[in-house]
């Protein structure tokens, strides 16, 4: 897995059970942190012409299998089968296309192990948002909480309805390491920077008037939305960073709190993904009232690595692993590619 905040390349490896429920295992996990030109490459990609995008395609396939490999050996395993999301360089559903490189061909070539990629493109074939995929795991894996909350490069929030929704809410990992990195730090540990900001109410208010957030779901974020309508707004204010820091982190507060409110949720939530251990940031949303649930680290970690394991499997399986009610497609698909060693 690797995701918008470029932190590094998630791996997990788990066993899945199922009798009458799916059952999951988690037995070894690892995050190789991108050198600083795999950093550049991952985030200049959309700027990169066909052909050089071709091979960075090719290329980063490479990678992942090379690091994939030396994991397996590392921990002595033998997977049945490798799931990998790849890095998404662009999504847009309104124009019904999205591109997530890292070549499976070479994923397999590299581990000698059957590989399962290109999970979105299906469900965008049949005018879905091709996103979010992690909800048919929050509803089979971790059915003990209503909602489940990804504090990732973008946050996003599967809720247990009928039937089961789920949408993107707002930028989070990805606008904070931004900030962060105007202070010549890679993140904003435990958001200290944040706590030592002031709110900006008109800086606030104006992020949280987007239009974006009045939409109902189904809905997704992807970065070309991010590059024109939050990052004017930040660039153009004249506050510090600490403060754009504290006030972004509010911002997520916010539409974390007025999204389950809209929907009616009041139970427990369970919140995983990078943004679950900046304490700063769990504090504002703990300031709205919201009950919430931190698991263990590896889950927090690896949740979203673990999931996309679970939908190769599905896909393996050919079951439905898709969801139209998630994704506002014309009906559940199976998604995924497979290449076979």
């Amino acid at each position: 897995m690797s995701g918008t905040s470029l932190d590094g390349l998630d791996l997990c490896y788990a066993h899945f059970y199922r009798n009458t429920e799916w059952e999951f295992d988690i037995k070894y996990t690892d995050t190789i942190p991108y050198s600083t030109t795999w950093k550049n490459k991952l985030s200049k990609a959309h700027d990169l012409n066909g052909e050089s995008l071709a091979l960075l395609h090719v290329e980063f396939g490479q990678y992942i299998g090379k690091q994939s490999k030396a994991f397996m050996i590392e921990n002595n395993l033998k997977p049945e089968l490798i799931a990998s999301h790849g890095h998404t360089v662009f999504h847009q559903p309104d124009k019904n296309f999205t591109l997530q490189i890292g070549h499976g061909a070479e994923i397999a070539a590299i581990t000698g192990v059957k590989t399962c990629c290109d999970f979105r493109t299906t469900d965008m074939a049949y005018q879905g948002q091709g996103a979010p995929l992690v909800p048919i795991g929050d509803l089979l894996l971790f059915k003990d909480f209503q909602a489940c909350i990804n504090l990732g490069g973008f946050c996003n929030v599967s809720i247990k309805s009928e039937p089961l929704i789920a949408y993107d809410i707002c930028p989070a990992n990805i606008v904070l390491n931004e900030l962060a990195n105007q202070l010549n730090l890679e993140f904003d540990f435990n958001g200290e920077n944040a706590s030592k900001g002031n709110t900006c109410i008109q800086l606030l208010n104006e992020l949280d008037s987007l239009a974006f957030f009045a939409k109902q779901a189904p809905k997704s974020l992807g970065r070309e939305w991010l590059e024109s309508e939050v990052l004017p707004i930040l660039n153009k204010s004249i506050v510090s960073t600490e403060d754009k820091l504290n006030t972004f982190s509010k911002h997520i507060a916010n539409q974390i709190a007025q999204s389950l409110a809209n929907q009616h949720v009041k139970s427990p939530i369970l919140i995983t993904g990078g943004g679950a251990k900046n304490n700063f940031l769990m504090d504002c949303i703990k300031e709205k009232g919201l009950k919430i649930n931190r698991p263990d680290v590896a889950i927090i970690d690896y949740k979203e690595a673990l999931i996309f394991g679970f939908l190769g499997l599905l896909r393996n399986l050919e079951i439905k692993n898709t969801l139209s009610s998630v994704t506002g497609a014309k009906k559940d698909s199976i998604g995924g590619c497979i290449f076979l060693p």
